[in-house]
């Protein structure tokens, strides 16, 4: 995991992840049998050819892995899971069929070893060790391969506090780690011996586990000059792997500690690794916005050189942080195979005992149950890695974001395969399978024109025979809260509900009035289709045409990887009715508006009303639509809609029982004696009042703010009217420039998404003519910038005088003119690029904009005693 995690302001300590003390436990009995003795030595299933390929020994055709990272046998993970009742083994054996299921053919882990060393780096059998043995054995029994780094240098706490340690790393900490002494051979001792530890499941040495293909060194480490010392630490450490009889491929990081690249780049190590987190991490909350140039393209710097063009390279972590669009992983996994990577995974994927809560990594949320769609994507992005040709270069976004069997649509929120036999999407989609009659595998959330269903969950249909098909129904994952603010085991960000709902099916061979059996443990629903549709609970059926025998198929069976019965689900959340809306920031007067709910726990006959007043003024009792099972929407009527405030409340009736949200309170607004003063509210303002952009005193969850690359920094002031305002500052200039600095480019800035304001006076956007900032800079600021960005990408800018005093800007929308946009929150590492080509018309589409971004570029040098700064209190449309 990145250190860019550590500079984040929200949290007070280091990005540190480890484990709680385990003297206290005991020792577990595993239902698989261990290896009594020895299994013989396999040959090495990896080689680097000349060329610097990795290569399969048996077919000599490239290596193209794609999968995870995954963490329960260690640190948060390891201690939730105890805490919770789950044993680290139940929660592996849940969480590999998933990865199974979705494809994973890749695994990667820094090793804990501050957990199952001594300070002398002498490996401990004990209860970590032991689980990583686990789950290596799980991973093998369903054919997905590993990459372990064995040194991770962290501490055991993330995000709780570091418990009691034992190993090396909890007394050396990375950046002294490659330069003392004492630090460098309790590493040499630890390789040596993990590398000779026996699998206790596997009979199999570490290092000559066929399944575990290679190792990288370790985790991120911090290095500076002098190179030397760099050097001599690389050589040791592959001297020791090789001395205890390793043979095969040794990777190294060159993306964490550019500043001695050149020590890295001519050690005898046989690979390279790298990280991305194309929007930085933990922004706090989840990022909106069209992202996708932030992963159009994966640019080395060292691509041309030499000792790196020669030799095979891997991504060992990435992630679209704080973002749950399910479009990221396809374009970032052919950006991968376009700078010639054979093998990524993704950091983490969310163990399924936790992913309610999103505790592990509180920046990162990907699970199949509780983040369907992102998981279908990463599902198609697997497809992207293993189809696209290594070096394949193709046009920058978004002229191409449909490209060989896949596409990726921002606006409709959908990633896509579409192949003679598989057909794979991440929402709702009108794309019609390329040939139906030769289509294998369905899996979506959503409806096509070969599945039609109204819950949230995954689904997955697998072809047994002709006009016999295996399907997987997931049942609905309902977003309580944002899973990227803080988060906590006691708040669920996620409800997972089993609704029985209708499925429709329209597949080739299989007729309208197909039957369904059910498979999994405890599941006996038997059922003809009725038109083609049939109502379904999660679980896992048998779908067969009239008069297709499936006595042939039992739970037993097996499939690929998985046995047919095979089905793991989170229980039902146990919370009653809740309601979640967003209040808009604005209504248009004299309009009808439609406003939507998302609603969990309330049964297909319950009523769901909403009531609305004009504040002091009318008040509408309307009944609301129900298009799902867990959504509601109305339509407010123009004539409570005139300039003023709505407020309003959703209320839920079940049998008798009445509750009102916001609160869930009993009864309803309308009674004499409804007491809570809790409701939502919408100031309704008439045609040509501004519409605000970015307020300081209210906006402060919504927008991403920050320095840029180490080079300023952001916060709150209260300014001298007494109001609140976003500052931009510019950090003092440090005695040396980091790697790949740019000194053109901006020092701070603020991001804002309004596309969700805009779209409510969407009729109004051609009658806006200019933006008007309320801002003030001092300490001789650099230039300000102003950039909006429209949902396909394309950036229009002009930059503004700001003078001493808060004073408004009035800047003619006219003055927006194409550009470059500038990549925000920054990508790491920080060698990526700070700009992404610009595809824009030669007007601004001001109905199409809805992100806004101001830059503070670098002041220029003057004898100021003041750090310059640029206040920010309000930007709006006028």
């Amino acid at each position: 995991m990145s250190e860019l995690i550590r500079v984040v302001p929200i949290l007070s300590r280091r990005w540190s992840l480890v484990l709680a003390g385990f003297g206290w436990l005991l020792p577990l009995l595993i239902s698989l049998p261990t290896f009594a003795q020895k299994a013989p030595p396999k040959a090495a299933d990896v080689y680097v050819d000349a060329a610097g390929v990795l290569r399969w020994q048996g077919t000599k055709q490239e290596v193209a892995l794609f999968g995870v990272n995954y963490t329960t046998p260690f640190a948060h993970s390891y201690r939730a899971h105890r805490r919770l009742g789950v044993t680290p083994e139940q929660g592996i054996d849940r969480d590999v069929y998933h990865l199974s299921r979705l494809g994973i053919d890749a695994f990667r882990v820094h090793v804990w070893d501050v957990e199952i060393t001594d300070t002398l780096g002498n490996v401990l059998e004990n209860e970590h060790l032991r689980l990583l043995d686990y789950l290596l054995q799980r991973l093998k029994q369903r054919g997905i391969k590993t990459m372990l780094t064995p040194i991770a240098y962290w501490g055991n706490g993330y995000p709780e506090p570091d418990t009691a340690q034992t190993g090396f790393s909890a007394i050396y900490p990375k950046g002294r780690a490659y330069n003392n002494p004492r630090a460098i051979r309790a590493q040499e001792n630890y390789l040596r011996q993990f590398l000779n530890h026996r699998n206790q499941y596997t009979g199999l040495l570490n290092r000559e586990d066929p399944d575990i293909i290679a190792y990288e060194v370790c985790n991120e480490p911090h290095y500076r000059q002098p190179e030397a010392e760099v050097s001599e630490f690389v050589q040791r450490m592959v001297a020791a792997m090789r001395a205890a009889g390793y043979k095969k491929p040794i990777f190294y990081n060159l993306a964490e500690s550019p500043a001695v690249a050149n020590a890295i780049l001519s050690s005898p190590v046989q690979g390279f690794t790298f990280q991305w987190y194309p929007s930085a991490l933990v922004n706090g909350h989840t990022l909106r916005g069209n992202l996708l140039p932030l992963v159009q393209q994966y640019p080395i710097p060292y691509a041309r050189d030499p000792r790196f063009a020669g030799k095979p390279r891997l991504v060992y972590e990435f992630e679209s942080a704080d973002i749950l669009q399910p479009v990221m992983y396809p374009l970032m996994a052919r950006s991968f195979r376009s700078a010639g990577f054979q093998w990524a995974t993704q950091f983490a994927y969310d163990p399924l005992a936790l992913a309610y809560a999103n505790t592990e990594y509180q920046t990162h949320y990907l699970n199949l149950a509780y983040t369907p769609a992102k998981a279908i994507s990463l599902l198609i992005a697997g497809k992207v890695f293993r189809q696209v040709k290594r070096n394949q270069q193709f046009r920058a976004y978004p002229q191409d974001s449909a490209f060989g069997n896949f596409r990726v649509s921002y606006r409709n929120g959908l990633s896509e395969l579409n192949t003679p036999e598989e057909f794979y999407y991440t929402s709702s989609t009108s794309t019609v399978p390329r040939k139906p009659a030769a289509l294998r595998h369905v899996a979506g959330t959503g409806s096509s024109p070969v599945v039609s269903y109204e819950g949230t969950g995954a689904y997955f249909l697998d072809q047994l025979a002709p006009g016999v098909w295996r399907l997987e129904v997931m049942p609905d994952a309902i977003q309580l809260r944002d899973p990227f603010a803080k988060t906590s085991l006691r708040q669920t960000v996620t409800r997972i509900a089993w609704n029985t709902q209708p499925l429709r099916l329209a597949l080739p061979g299989l007729g309208t009035d197909f039957a369904v059996r059910g498979l999994n443990e405890g599941n006996a629903f038997q059922a003809q289709a009725n038109g083609g549709t049939v109502a379904l609970r999660p679980g896992v059926y048998i779908v067969a045409a009239r008069g297709k025998s499936t006595t042939a198929y039992t739970a037993q069976t097996q499939l690929g990887a998985i046995k047919l019965g095979e089905f793991v689900a989170p229980a039902a959340t146990a919370l009653p009715t809740q309601v979640m809306h967003t209040a808009p920031a604005q209504l248009p007067a004299g309009q009808p508006t439609v406003l939507r709910a998302t609603i969990a726990g309330a049964e297909p006959t319950d009523s769901v009303l909403l009531i609305a007043q004009h504040f002091y003024g009318q008040t509408r009792t309307i009944p609301m639509r129900r298009p799902t099972l867990t959504t509601a929407e109305a339509t407010v009527p123009a004539e409570l809609l005139y300039p003023g405030l709505l407020r309003y409340w959703v209320v839920v009736k079940h049998n008798q029982q009445t509750t009102t949200f916001p609160g869930g309170f009993a009864g309803s607004p309308r009674d004499w004696d409804y007491a809570p003063q809790d409701h939502w509210e919408a100031p309704i303002v008439p045609a040509g009042a501004p519409l605000p952009l970015f307020e300081a005193a209210h906006d402060q969850q919504r927008v991403e703010t920050g320095g840029v690359n180490g080079s300023g920094w952001t916060d709150y002031v209260t300014t001298n009217t007494g109001h609140l305002a976003l500052r931009l500052l510019q950090a003092p200039k440090p005695a040396s420039q980091p790697a790949f600095f740019d000194p053109a480019a901006p020092v701070a800035f603020l991001r804002a998404y309004f596309g969700d304001r805009l779209a409510v006076r969407a009729s109004e956007a051609g009658n806006f003519r200019e933006l008007v900032l309320r801002a003030r800079q001092g300490g001789a600021a650099g230039p300000v910038r102003l950039v909006l960005t429209t949902r396909d990408a394309a950036a229009y800018s002009t930059e503004v005088a700001v003078g001493a005093d808060m004073q408004e800007i009035r800047v003619p929308l006219a003055a927006f003119r194409p550009a470059q946009q500038v990549l925000l929150p920054r990508p790491y590492p920080s060698f990526l690029p700070m700009n992404a080509p610009g595809s824009a018309g030669p007007a601004l589409p001001l109905a199409q904009t809805e992100v806004l971004q101001i830059l503070l570029g670098p002041a220029a040098a003057s004898g100021a005693t003041e750090r310059p700064y640029l206040d920010i209190e309000s930007v709006e449309l006028r």
